[in-house]
């Protein structure tokens, strides 16, 4: 401070000190660093590790797949996102020392929205071809007519990248992108939702919602755009302009989430609701379990809720305490991750649900439900495996809140599927992480018709995100990946799982299957599974694998048409950084002569990524 003062001291020692001042400076902003990390290290391993790090047990994230997160993702996920319960009790500083210790980058401020606006504003017209809501249509059928996909199957071989679009800060793109009035509306794992241009990939604007954002985006009458998120709001929004109209919460529960996207039909939203309490679960000092899945009716204008049927009828109660003081509550589960299905003519909606996470068991889990529409009673459910209580205590050495005798984790994951038989008749299809696809009779109080066996099933097997079905044929992606111990923990088996089916929907027969290479996939961290939502067009199929590559199939062998291998890095319209990784989660959006995809997809110990594709014929 003396010298400072003082005009009269010689350059040097003015020069001396200043050089002091900025070692001094260095060594306490190290000393800081430091200190910030070994408090980070400390915190991750009294909060998280004993999940994260289970010993090569279960397929968590541990330290060497979180390393490739942007550390404001972890953040992020410790606030708001689906790690905001473990954070609750973190303050801010704590959440930014766990996520700087894991990532070793310092935590700045998220990128923004994203450079490239559209010079013009968007407009009025919605009218067009259209990719709307996860299963572009009522039935879910995931297929798009020719007149809306402008895309026939001698041209899928000469499609071309147009365009990428990044999303900042992300370690995954699992939204299913929507197309409507020549715009591509999807949502962001930090939250963000845009509006983009189809053939430029430009932004005409972007929303941030309170969490993640993995629903289809589903547009309605007066160009209302409505989605929900991993805080389980609902949100609807002006698909013009992306001002909100309305929010609402649908569940309080902690870890409640909406991953199902909602179905619009007649001036009701029908939005499901799952949760993450399964995974929650693996913390012995979890109180397990107190949620129960549920089908939420709202009026689309207002968000009123017009009815609540849940999938576990009573609230849970204190079922047991363990030796170790472990209270363990029951009934509880039922989740419905996938979107429903609306059958206009028998006034039903039909929904799949998960497992059950503790005793007792419940008779609506791993069932497809019919409820009706006006009123959302249960009409009629078919359980196709009872007593399939189970959650991720059950990888944990001890397993605490494991339930005994615990069921084998065979959600219905992926969305029903009514499709209209050449007799007339009318079937819905139902598929099952069993690796089981069945045909049920909706007239038959879900009797099953028949059933085929594509996969071998599994926590992470089986059938995933669900097929596509034209009509004649379902087109069955199989996920059953397998797992490796290797030097950074557990990692895909690059030789196990994988595959795409059709099964003719009037008989079960299996047409044809095109299977992965017996040698397997050769990058890090790859598999050959199949667990994205499978998308149709007239004479093709296209299916993404966790190895990176998306591909188009034809209709009528299985033959691969095209094939793009995504494990890359992109440069963006609107400047983001981006990667492709495993593909997983949503499927392909076609409309208009252009195919949208995701891709990168960090969780279960899969290749992370953070891209929007865009493909068009040249």
């Amino acid at each position: 401070m003396r010298a400072s003062r003082s005009e009269k001291t010689p350059n040097v020692v003015k020069l001396t000190l200043k050089f002091c001042c900025k070692i001094l400076l260095a060594a306490s902003l190290l000393l800081s660093s430091a200190m910030c990390a070994q408090n980070g290290q400390a915190l991750y391993q009294s909060h998280c590790a004993m999940c994260h790090e289970m010993a090569n047990t279960a397929p968590f994230m541990n330290h060497h797949v979180l390393k490739a997160m942007a550390p404001e993702n972890i953040v992020s996920s410790l606030t708001s996102g689906p790690m905001r319960s473990q954070g609750t009790n973190l303050s801010q500083a704590e959440r930014v020392a766990i996520a700087e210790f894991l990532t070793g980058k310092r935590v700045g401020q998220f990128p923004p929205a994203g450079a490239n606006r559209c010079a013009n504003p968007a407009a009025k017209d919605f009218s067009g071809p259209r990719w709307n809501g996860w299963g572009v249509d009522l039935d879910n059928s995931r297929f798009q007519p020719a007149d809306a996909a402008q895309m026939s199957a001698e041209q899928v071989p000469k499609l071309k990248l147009k365009w990428a679009f990044g999303f900042p800060a992300a370690f995954t793109a699992y939204a299913q992108p929507v197309v409507a009035g020549g715009r591509v509306f999807v949502g962001s794992a930090a939250g963000l939702v845009y509006s983009l241009d189809a053939a430029t990939g430009c932004t005409y604007w972007s929303f941030q919602a309170d969490g993640g954002v993995r629903t289809a985006i589903t547009i309605g009458p007066g160009n209302v755009a409505y989605f929900g998120d991993l805080r389980a709001e609902i949100y609807a929004l002006d698909a013009t302009t992306g001002k909100l109209l309305w929010k609402k919460t649908l569940d309080p529960h902690p870890v409640a989430r909406i991953t199902g996207s909602p179905k619009l039909f007649e001036g009701r939203l029908y939005v499901p609701v799952s949760s993450r309490e399964e995974w929650a679960a693996a913390d012995a000092g979890y109180r397990c379990c107190t949620f129960r899945g549920s089908i939420v009716a709202l009026d689309a204008t207002t968000g009123k809720e017009i009815w609540r049927t849940y999938t576990v009828k009573d609230l849970a109660h204190l079922v047991e305490t363990t030796q170790e003081g472990v209270q363990i509550w029951g009934p509880s589960g039922g989740a419905i991750w996938s979107s429903p299905a609306i059958d206009p003519k028998r006034k039903l909606l039909y929904v799949g649900t998960g497992d059950g996470y503790t005793r007792p068991s419940t008779p609506f889990t791993d069932a497809i439900l019919a409820l009706d529409l006006a009123t959302g009673k249960i009409i009629w459910s078919r359980q196709v495996t009872p007593q399939d209580d189970w959650n991720t205590s059950c990888f944990q050495p001890g397993n605490s809140n494991c339930p005994k005798d615990a069921g084998p984790d065979y959600d219905f994951g992926s969305s029903p599927i009514l499709r209209t038989l050449p007799d007339g008749r009318n079937v819905v299809l139902a598929s099952q992480k069993s690796g089981v696809i069945y045909a049920l009779d909706p007239d038959k109080k879900g009797e099953i018709v028949w059933q085929a066996r594509l996969g071998k099933g599994g926590v992470l097997g089986g059938i995933q995100w669900g097929p596509a079905a034209d009509g004649e044929a379902a087109y069955v992606a199989i996920s059953d990946v397998g797992a490796v111990v290797g030097p950074e923990g557990i990692q895909p088996d690059p030789k196990m799982g994988g595959g795409l089916f059709a099964v003719q929907i009037s008989t079960g027969k299996k047409l044809w299957s095109a299977l992965p290479s017996e040698e397997g996939c050769h990058t890090p961290r790859c598999s050959p599974g199949q667990l994205a939502a499978v998308t149709a067009i007239p004479g093709v199929v296209f299916s993404g694998s966790l190895d990176g590559h998306f591909r188009a199939y034809s209709t009528q062998d299985g033959r691969v048409l095209w094939d793009y291998d995504t494990l890359r890095e992109f440069p963006t319209v609107n400047q983001v950084p981006a990667k492709g990784g495993s593909l997983d989660g949503a499927g392909a959006a076609v409309a208009g002569g252009m195919v949208f995809v995701n891709s990168g997809y960090g969780h279960n110990y899969e290749i992370p990524g953070n891209v929007l594709l865009a493909f068009g014929v040249e």
